[in-house]
């Protein structure tokens, strides 16, 4: 007896008891029904190990829609899945004009049980197809795909792909896995294992093939990516960028919250030497409900990616109001170093300090600030918290303590949702009432090494960094929660002085975020 699947009544998404019909004879909807099923059978520890999230069908099939045509058509997918981003493309190509009459795909799944679904999912496909006069040859591997094709990164040949598409998974890895040790060509610090799979998929490509991949922003920029996008970016021009505004949206089954984009490149070699020949363009949605009404920029490629370094921030200005943000800064050649100051991390990291915090004040203590202490403008020690507040003044935490002098003080992560990524506090020489004090690691200090910042400095580095001008300045170049000492010391400044006369205003008008706003925005028109 054969089953149609056509016209059964299946539950829409894993968390639902409501029955609807749904039309299974589509490969991405019979994808996405095999993943979801499969899928509640885990449990979230074997998702988390795995990363496995999977791509809602709108989703892939917005990715697939930016896969073009080619003469002959091989098609990989290295973390496959159950198949839905396999699925829409073979859709899409089979919707064309003049499709190709052969697809080869090939897949990777590390996961045998979800590999096992996958095969299901190809089998339904290839017959889909089939009616369609096209011929789909899948070969399915259980493998490690970096392990696999991480020495690609050292081939100076091109890849055999025509095409490549992939929602890979994420988690960080150390230094030691054997993953991180095969690309080490593109790894820095801690890697993020997707940022391996974009690295190897985009070396496996021929000259001229598709690259489309959703990911976290997080390799925009940052020390940790520095090495990837240098690498990354001498083989793939960046096309085009889809932002979403929701951090929730893009996989809001999985109730993951994190900044995605979907990124399509082309294979193309030495591209770098000419950047303003190329498009660009950066199109945005609120979520994934509206992705066909996305509204698009076209942008200058010469101004995402600075061509005499690719290794530095990959910029992305959603909109024209961005790209004007991007260019007030551009305008400006003040920096941290500039200035004679530098920025640094807290030393006092708790879990490794923990003889030394203490919970109420003694003879031997000074206060300690963590992260909740620092707020718009201000630091509010105590707060009488959760966490200890004092830290011992002894001769071995010595070493983890800084002269009460005057510093901006940053929070180094932002809240997923909070309205401004940095938050910013002049602290005051003599504010606190102590020789030392000790910061916490989660917060970053503005300090001068060779004498101090006078206070009208401070006010105003603080107000420039709260303001919403630098925010969207921060948002076109970082796609994470950090706040990155090395992003921040890149950034650049307006001229001292009028850093200076906006601290001396601020201090006398007051520092609300309406007034610090009017007057930042003053200050770029002035310094333009």
């Amino acid at each position: 007896m054969t089953l149609d699947v056509s016209t059964l009544n299946l539950p829409i998404g894993r968390a639902t008891s409501s029955f609807e019909p749904v039309r299974l004879d589509l490969p991405t909807a019979f994808a996405d029904f095999i993943g979801q099923e499969y899928a509640v059978g885990c449990d979230s520890e074997h998702r988390k190990s795995h990363g496995l999230y999977l791509t809602p069908p709108r989703v892939a099939n917005f990715m697939a829609c930016m896969i073009r045509l080619h003469d002959t058509f091989r098609l990989l997918d290295p973390a496959a899945g159950a198949g839905v981003l396999i699925c829409a493309v073979v859709e899409n190509l089979a919707s064309q004009p003049n499709p190709p009459r052969k697809i080869e795909i090939t897949a990777y799944e590390i996961d045998s049980s979800l590999a096992m679904s996958l095969r299901r999912v190809i089998g339904h496909l290839t017959k889909w197809a089939a009616n369609k006069k096209i011929q789909v040859i899948a070969t399915i591997l259980e493998q490690d795909f970096i392990l696999a094709k991480a020495s690609s990164l050292t081939q100076k040949n091109h890849g055999q792909f025509d095409a490549v598409i992939a929602n890979p998974p994420y988690f960080k890895v150390g230094k030691e896995d054997p993953r991180a040790i095969a690309a080490k060509a593109v790894v820095h610090g801690q890697p993020n294992i997707y940022g391996l799979f974009m690295a190897v998929a985009g070396s496996l490509l021929k000259e001229g093939g598709d690259f489309v991949f959703i990911t976290p922003r997080s390799f925009a920029s940052g020390p940790y990516f520095k090495r990837f996008r240098e690498h990354f970016f001498s083989v793939v021009r960046p096309v085009k960028v889809h932002v979403f505004g929701s951090r929730r949206d893009a996989f809001s089954r999985d109730t993951v919250l994190q900044e995605n984009v979907i990124l399509h490149g082309i294979r193309h070699d030495n591209w770098s030497k000419k950047p303003e020949s190329y498009p660009f363009i950066i199109s945005s949605s609120a979520g994934t409900a509206d992705l066909e009404y996305s509204t698009e920029w076209k942008a200058k490629l010469s101004d995402a990616i600075d061509s005499n370094n690719l290794s530095g921030a990959f910029r992305l200005p959603a909109t024209q109001a961005d790209d004007a943000i991007l260019r007030r800064f551009d305008g400006w050649t003040g920096s941290l170093h500039r200035y004679g100051l530098d920025i640094s991390t807290g030393p006092v990291v708790p879990f490794r300090a923990t003889e030394h915090l203490a919970e109420k004040s003694n003879c031997i203590t000074v206060p300690l600030l963590w992260l909740n202490h620092v707020r718009i403008m201000g630091v509010q020690w105590p707060n009488n918290g959760r966490k200890p507040e004092y830290i011992n003044y002894k001769s071995d935490s010595r070493r983890l303590l800084v002269p009460n002098n005057t510093y901006v003080l940053l929070r180094r992560f932002s809240a997923k949702e909070e309205n401004r990524r940095m938050t910013a506090a002049p602290l005051l020489a003599g504010q606190l009432p102590c020789e030392m004090i000790g910061l916490e690691n989660h917060l970053n200090y503005i300090h001068r090494p060779e004498g101090i910042i006078t206070e009208d400095e401070a006010f105003g580095l603080a107000a420039l960094y709260n303001s919403s001008l630098f925010d969207g300045y921060f948002r076109c170049i970082n796609g994470n929660t950090q706040v990155s000492a090395t992003e921040l010391r890149a950034m650049p400044l307006p001229p001292l002085e009028a850093i200076i006369k906006l601290g001396q205003t601020i201090r006398k008008s007051g520092n609300n975020l309406g007034l610090i706003d009017q007057l930042v925005d003053k200050l770029a028109t002035a310094t333009a």
